[in-house]
């Protein structure tokens, strides 16, 4: 919950619109005809009903049970809000299915049951439970929430967990097993303080003493204190973990204590406590969103410690979204009867091995390291991490098929890893992975149209969440009043390029722009009325070290804002021509589009220098390009000058720079439909491979395929993204809207990183 009204607003509005909710349910079979109605139900439905009706395992055949599961709560501990009801407990719900969807492509129906009864719970659950492949309960509170997994697994035949008692203790032992390796200790020996006792601490608690943590060395502690064996009145749960040791706080507890892992509330644990721990001390600070010791405040303190939080901005973030989706995934894959003790460890050991392996460039990108390695940093993978899907699934469902609970075990594990993969492409994590990896290290970036409201309302989220530091150029009284009616009241820099307070600046830019086109036709006077028009002001504010990026092209045809910036900021050294890509996040994953808006028919071998220039900006992505040279042709089959031009380009490419993927000249279908080319083609380069880059002959051809993908499948596009320039400038699309500025200033962002990145090589 935020204390800030225009956060309010804003998380009110995205739940409410464009229409309200998360989710929704989409048909996956065609509609379009009458033939098609009378398969989709009357009376063709008959024939799976009266398949299922001879073996229900049918309907694993011919519906979507599979791969759907029920996220149910009744409302009564959701997320720090506590006994809210059922309805008010929905928005949580649908969040909990987009993340489902989003990490593991499995579909969800929320459901909110409205009773506090144990039993009627229960009653509705299992009445409902044949619609669905799998159940995730979801903020129920403690004790109940204990005996309504307990029995609903032990009564229904289809996976259940409860995520909040489940997802945490996955996840955090699988960083405590990695976090004891590095601090070089048993964890039969190590001495475990567990501060909370509800759900998620009696989970983690159980899962660590199946890893080997040992029943004597472990204190559990609650609001009243330490749990010991002669309190009165200890509920079932607590009991197990209660201690015969005669201690009652957690000051008391934490002396020479290994581990300390919190479930509980904020800034509990004192630097004092801290320092009286053993050697090596491993914190797991996992109050949200404050922990039981600030991140810091321990580093500080003790230099040896490992420590992980519930924080994305520390290292090492216990994320339950690590686990649920893929365990899920593994477990409805071999339609597992339950998710048990075998499956829930498979995973753990799937997460603690994958934080060993070396990290993808896609994931250091994101978050803006060198290198992630294992080591007290990094104990537990990102959530950004792309192996998830291929690493933690299998590895649940052989657990499924090895413990007796797998109904279809799989037979093919490299075919089962690929089809994982594939479901991947769904999801738009490539924007997640640019914003994150802008906010590793953000620049100052020139809004240079900050009298709109979409761009200073863009301005303002950048800013907000840390994305760039804006400079707001405009009207300073059209600005000012504007963000006054948006509630942004932060202080930044607002530049009014026509105003008296800037002659000084505008002088100076002046004077650096004459110089350098003075025998150009441009006299000093020419330059100072330059200076007064913002995109002219704006580069030179690049240029000259003031800003480290800019924006503009939102109120302005693309033509009027190339041109200043090819005159004042120019090309990189060694590009002969610039070029621009999109990036279409389709539901087969990104898809790269060049030249999408400034080469209008470049020749052969421009084409191949876009295309080498947009394997560049496929890499800075963290993904491998591979490239289609597209035409109306394929390989040769037309004579015709257009496609012998990309012919010509393939050819140059092949010839100099081998290593590239690339291939062509190709029609669409055949370079995005990988078993037609394979079967058409086989000796094409790109045979076998997933294209996710296009480029094409000609702006005609580029700019109406990007926007066609865009306005038919309500694809979001990242661009057009500006290459080759020698400074961090971006063009908008004429009217961009507010979630397109805001992905342009990241690319702006990183762009700025990447180039400073080189000079300093």
């Amino acid at each position: 919950m935020s204390n800030n009204p225009r956060k309010r607003r804003e998380a009110l509005v995205y739940h409410a619109k464009p229409k309200p909710g998360k989710i929704e349910v989409k048909p996956t079979k065609k509609y379009a005809t009458q033939r098609d109605l009378s398969l989709a139900y009357s009376p063709g439905v008959a024939e799976p009903c009266l398949e299922i009706e001879k073996d229900k395992e049918n309907a694993y055949k011919y519906t979507t049970k599979g791969n759907l599961v029920a996220v149910i709560s009744n409302g009564t501990a959701v997320l720090g809000l506590g006994d809210i009801g059922p309805e008010a407990s929905k928005p949580v719900m649908e969040g909990k299915g987009l993340l489902f969807k989003i990490f593991a492509d499995i579909d969800v129906f929320d459901i909110e049951v409205d009773t506090k009864d144990v039993d009627k719970f229960i009653e509705t659950v299992k009445n409902i439970a044949p619609t669905f492949g799998g159940i995730n309960l979801e903020d129920i509170k403690a004790p109940e929430a204990f005996e309504i997994e307990q029995r609903l697994k032990a009564e229904l035949d289809i996976p259940v967990m409860h995520d909040d008692q489940h997802g945490t203790a996955i996840i955090s032992a699988a960083a405590l097993l990695n976090a004891l390796e590095l601090a070089k200790k048993k964890i039969s020996k190590a001495k475990i303080v567990i501060s909370g006792a509800g759900a998620a601490a009696v989970s983690c608690t159980k899962l660590y003493k199946a890893f080997g943590a040992k029943a004597e060395n472990i204190v559990m502690t609650d609001s009243k204190g330490v749990i010991r064996k002669d309190r009165p009145n200890l509920s079932g749960e607590k009991v197990e973990f209660a201690t015969s040791r005669k201690i009652d706080t957690l000051e008391e507890a934490m002396k020479d204590a290994d581990v300390f892992v919190g479930l509980s509330i904020a800034d509990i644990v004192s630097p004092e406590m801290l320092k009286s721990m053993s050697k090596r001390p491993i914190v797991f600070a996992m109050a949200n969103p404050n922990p039981e010791i600030d991140y810091q405040l321990a580093m500080d303190t003790r230099k040896d410690v490992i420590m992980a939080t519930g924080r994305s901005d520390h290292p090492n973030q216990v994320n339950n979204v690590l686990g649920f989706p893929f365990i899920f995934r593994g477990a409805l894959d071999v339609r597992a009867t339950k998710i048990n003790e075998e499956m829930k460890m498979a995973a753990v050991k799937a997460l603690a091995e994958l934080a060993k392996e070396p990290v993808p460039e896609q994931v250091n990108i994101a978050y803006g390291e060198t290198r992630l390695n294992f080591g007290t940093d990094y104990i537990i993978p990102k959530p950004f991490d792309p192996r998830l899907i291929a690493k933690v699934p299998p590895a649940v469902a052989k657990a499924a098929m090895e413990s007796g609970v797998a109904r279809q075990p799989i037979q093919d594990w490299d075919r089962y890893e690929e089809e994982l993969l594939e479901r991947m492409g769904s999801d738009n994590k490539i924007t997640r992975l640019l914003l994150n990896r802008a906010k590793m290290n953000p620049k100052r970036i020139v809004f240079a149209e900050a009298d709109h409201l979409d761009v200073l309302k863009a301005a303002q989220i950048v800013h907000d969440e840390g994305v760039a530091i804006p400079i707001l150029l405009g009207r300073r009284g059209v600005i000012e009043e504007l963000m006054q009616e948006i509630d942004f009241n932060e202080d930044v820099l607002i530049i009014d390029p026509k105003s008296d307070e800037e002659e000084e600046h505008r002088k100076a830019y002046a004077q650096v722009y004459w110089k350098t086109r003075s025998r150009s036709g441009v006299t000093l006077y020419d330059a100072e009325k330059l200076m007064r028009e913002r995109n002219y002001f704006a580069a030179m504010m690049v240029n000259e070290g003031d800003a480290d990026g800019l924006l503009s092209g939102y109120s302005r045809a693309y033509p009027a804002v190339v041109k200043p910036m090819l005159e004042l900021i120019g090309m990189a050294p060694g590009v002969s021509r610039v070029a621009a890509t999109n990036i279409m996040n389709t539901s087969r994953g990104p898809l790269f589009i060049s030249d999408t808006s400034i080469n209008i028919d470049p020749p052969a071998k421009d084409l191949a220098k876009i295309a080498q220039m947009t394997a560049r900006t496929v890499k800075l992505f963290g993904l491998e390009p591979v490239i289609a040279m597209m035409s109306y042709a394929n390989f040769g089959s037309s004579k015709d000058p257009h496609a012998t031009k990309v012919k010509d380009a393939v050819s140059y490419l092949h010839r100099y720079h081998p290593d590239l993927n690339v291939d062509g000249e190709l029609q669409a279908d055949f370079a995005l439909n990988r078993k037609m080319l394979q079967d058409k083609f086989p000796f094409s380069k790109l045979a076998g491979k997933k294209v996710n880059t296009l480029i094409y002959p000609n702006l005609d051809s580029a700019n109406s395929t990007y926007k066609l993908i865009k306005e038919l499948n309500n694809v979001d596009s990242i661009g057009p993204i500006m290459m080759g320039m020698r400074r961090p400038v971006h063009i908008l699309q004429l009217g961009a809207s507010v979630e397109e500025i805001v992905n342009m200033t990241a690319v702006t962002v990183v762009d700025a990183q990447e180039k400073e990145k080189k000079q300093k090589k």
